[in-house]
């Protein structure tokens, strides 16, 4: 059975950072393309961040520059790194791995989802 379980979201103030981690079991992370994904009341779901299975990476245009998407072979685990946050990244963000067809940062890329961390910056 697939898991995957994100952590490290919480509150900020603006200019502040945070990582996020997602740990997956039931597969293996290096082997999929994996994301990041967030979704803010009223709003469509969102890719902000991707790391496909061989080392390309791709950021949305509001991130790019502030956010660094990695991840840990060894440990199975995939991070988000966020500075410089802003209000307008309060959401919830989601972890995805998957290997299908289409747009890095579409969601029809990805097959498996986690339930989400808490993102709110102040300002």
């Amino acid at each position: 059975q697939v898991q995957l379980v994100e952590s490290g979201g919480g509150s900020v103030q603006a200019g502040g950072s945070l990582r996020l981690s997602c740990t997956a079991s039931g597969l293996t992370a290096s082997s999929y393309s994996m994301a990041w994904f967030r979704q803010a009341p009223g709003k469509e779901r969102e890719g902000v961040a991707a790391l496909v299975s061989g080392g390309s990476i791709s950021y949305a245009d509001s991130v790019t520059g502030r956010f660094t998407i990695s991840q840990d072979n060894a440990k199975n685990t995939l991070y988000l790194q966020m500075n410089s946050l802003k209000p307008e990244d309060t959401a919830m963000y989601y972890c995805a791995a998957g290997g299908g067809l289409g747009w890095i940062l579409g969601e029809e890329m990805y097959d498996y989802w986690g339930q989400g961390t808490q993102v709110t910056v102040s300002s």
